[in-house]
């Protein structure tokens, strides 16, 4: 069996492409890390004008339905660009809130719009001090809690700051299920897809473009072989990521989630051992989706929790 995107699918992938092109995504990323959210809450904006959030949105709450082949696209595109915020909590919020349809009627309409933001917290929340709504997991079980405890937790992505949400709260009814689940683990994968190419892509650039001994290192048999190897587990990825949004089997999804966390993985040490030491930097560029790629490897399940679910499906981890 051949699959491949559709032109719409891939025409869709360019224009969120250009979008956070133009929108200068290291600048908004370096504010965001500081608590500054104001950039970053304009370009979230245009990411949701872009129809990404609607895409986990039901039609019957403005929304385009359930369409998790052309999330995987958007979120590879938000990887690559490096777009911080919690944008895969909020995807799995609007999962989770059509349990509770008095707030689903309020709330997913402007969460597909992109005037509300919402996050998740399993236990901690990603971004707790900027969303405006903020949906707790605990035992199988969700609440609508009314916000998170002062002070945040930081992450080894500084973009990511953690919060504790607040006890108490309505529960929304239906359990955070695998099948609840596997849409925060293939948003996650997705993302970590993009952030691999992306990094890959720096790599390129720059060993061609670093000399010694008078060429470019990038000419160097050792480097090719990194530089191939970290390209070769990237594209197996790829196709385990889509096949997975086509299934939605959440042991499809955690077999996806691990092949492209550890793909990116991979290729961030590669991309840190071939820049030297300016990859250690953090005013270079580079540690945005260096630090980005450790992070993603653990969310919504770490490389062990979604081997086991695609070992035991039946057994799925929280």
């Amino acid at each position: 069996m051949r699959f491949l995107l559709t032109e719409e699918q891939r025409a869709f992938a360019r224009s969120l492409d250009a979008l956070l092109t133009s929108a200068g995504t290291p600048t908004v990323v370096r504010a965001w890390s500081t608590g500054d959210h104001s950039a970053g809450r304009a370009l979230w904006s245009r990411i949701a004008e872009a129809g990404v959030f609607a895409l986990a949105v039901p039609e019957a709450y403005e929304g385009m339905g359930a369409l998790p082949l052309e999330l995987a696209v958007a979120f590879v595109e938000l990887g690559r660009h490096a777009v911080p915020g919690p944008v895969v909590e909020t995807v799995l919020a609007a999962v989770l809130l059509p349990g509770a349809p008095e707030h689903a009627a309020r709330l997913l309409p402007q969460l597909a719009s992109g005037k509300v933001m919402a996050t998740v917290g399993a236990p901690y929340a990603l971004d707790g001090d900027a969303a405006d709504v903020v949906l707790a997991l605990d035992g199988g079980e969700t609440r609508l809690a009314p916000g998170c405890l002062p002070g945040t937790r930081r992450s080894l992505d500084p973009a990511r700051r953690l919060a504790t949400p607040l006890p108490g709260g309505e529960r929304i009814p239906g359990a955070a299920g695998p099948d609840v689940l596997s849409w925060a683990r293939l948003a996650t994968a997705a993302q970590a897809l993009g952030v691999g190419l992306a990094l890959l892509e720096r790599t390129v650039t720059y060993a061609g473009q670093r000399v010694q001994f008078g060429v470019p290192i990038g000419s160097f048999q050792a480097v090719k072989h990194r530089l191939a190897d970290a390209k070769t587990a990237l594209e197996f990825a790829r196709p385990l990521l889509f096949g997975a949004a086509v299934t939605m089997d959440p042991a499809d999804v955690a077999a996806a989630k691990v092949a492209a966390c550890e793909a990116a993985y991979a290729a961030a040490r590669t991309a840190l051992q071939l820049h030297g030491a300016i990859g250690y930097t953090a005013e270079y560029d580079l540690s945005l989706w260096l630090t980005k790629a450790r992070a993603l490897r653990t969310a919504w399940g770490t490389p062990r929790e979604c081997r086991d679910t695609v070992l035991e499906p039946a057994r799925p981890r929280f």
